[in-house]
């Protein structure tokens, strides 16, 4: 009997070990690294919890061709040495068909040449124009470009009969990409540039910048940032009595930033995608649909307000998925090549008609100009 047991016992093992390659097999592994916690979590976690969702919808319908998605999230709580590291990880031991993120620019530099080398798929939740320009084989990404976003700025400034303007941003991959983009577009569109200030990603008071850019005479402020600090940039300009309108970048989307400056945010006008005013679209709007679905899922299961962010996560995720759809395949070479074909995919941010040449595939018009109007987002008058 005791024979017939330790027979037993190996026959089950040998089972057991047989059957986890197999179980492994029938999962298709796809990474994100994103900032779920520290400076940029207002980014990250509605990214992960987005992810998430999403996942789980798709493996209840039966995953792709039979095969479950196996989501391996790693938080890097927007630090780039750990999203390097995360990236190598995901790449080597994971052998992951895709990454998913990071959710900063600075992050997803750090990481851009690991996935090349790694011949791995990186769908970006960033925003910087040089993650995709010059292009990269592999590199992708979901948000809309920054000098769009400058001249959506820019060209709403002119409207406004501003022409003289401080620009403060912090010094992160965002920020640095941002002012790059502020000074290279200025002088085309007749902005004089007041003042140009910088400052630390954590920072707690701004009183300092901004008395600065009072002094300088500036019309308006144009802040570039993604972390907390850019509402104590609206809190302390208008704590010293500055008067003027104040810009902010596409990183404002998420109404955490608004209620973190209280009534200092009222007017605050930025440029974003049409996820944050989906009720005021007119039915015909061809991303209205899938918006009003994307807000109800997710505010229903996190009981939270939809943010862009989460919305890059979404379209990083969509995109993979119409990718694999296309290419029959979970193969990486056939599913980067369906990538890069794709056209006409409504996504969070817009349309997206993906090219060798063009790794966004958004333009200009995936942009609305938006101001805060009694604490909530809402499209700004022409």
């Amino acid at each position: 009997m005791r024979l017939i047991r330790l027979i037993a016992a190996a026959v089950i093992l040998a089972v057991a070990l047989a059957a986890a390659p197999a179980s492994a097999a029938d999962t298709i592994k796809v990474g994100a690294i994103l900032a779920v916690t520290g400076p940029a979590s207002f980014l990250g976690a509605p990214e992960a919890k987005t992810l998430e969702m999403m996942v789980e919808e798709i493996n209840k319908k039966g995953g792709f061709q039979g095969k479950k998605v196996e989501l391996i999230v790693k938080d890097s709580g927007a630090s780039p040495e750990k999203a390097l590291s995360f990236a190598k990880q995901l790449i080597e031991e994971e052998k992951v068909l895709a990454i998913i993120g990071p959710s900063t620019s600075g992050e997803t530099m750090k990481i851009k040449n690991v996935a090349e080398e790694g011949r791995t798929i990186l769908l970006s939740c960033a925003a910087a124009e040089v993650i995709v320009n010059p292009v990269a084989k592999y590199v992708f990404k979901t948000p809309q470009k920054d000098n769009y976003a400058v001249i959506k700025i820019f060209e709403q400034m002119k409207r406004m009969k501003i022409s003289k303007v401080a620009v403060l941003s912090s010094n992160t991959g965002f920020g640095k990409a941002g002012k790059e983009q502020i000074e290279k577009l200025a002088p085309e569109y007749g902005m004089q540039l007041a003042a140009n200030e910088v400052y630390d990603k954590a920072a707690t008071d701004l009183t300092a910048e901004v008395t600065k850019v009072k002094a300088s005479g500036a019309q308006a402020i144009l802040n570039w940032s993604i972390e907390p600090a850019q509402s104590i940039v609206i809190k302390n300009a208008r704590q010293i009595g500055f008067k003027g309108p104040i810009f902010q970048s596409h990183g404002f989307g998420n109404i955490k930033y608004v209620e973190a400056a209280g009534p200092a945010a009222e007017g605050v006008i930025f440029p974003a995608g049409r996820l944050l005013v989906t009720d005021a679209l007119p039915k015909n709007n061809p991303q209205k649909a899938l918006l009003m679905k994307y807000k109800k899922d997710y505010e229903g299961k996190f009981k939270e307000d939809a943010s862009t962010f989460g919305g890059h996560a979404y379209d990083a995720m969509l995109i993979l998925t119409r990718a694999i759809e296309k290419a029959g395949s979970t193969d990486k070479e056939a599913v980067r090549n369906a990538i890069e074909n794709l056209k006409g995919v409504v996504g969070t941010a817009g349309v997206f008609n993906l090219s060798a040449q063009d790794h966004n595939g958004l333009d200009m018009t995936s942009f609305e100009m938006l101001t805060v109007k009694k604490g909530k987002f809402a499209l700004l008058g022409k």
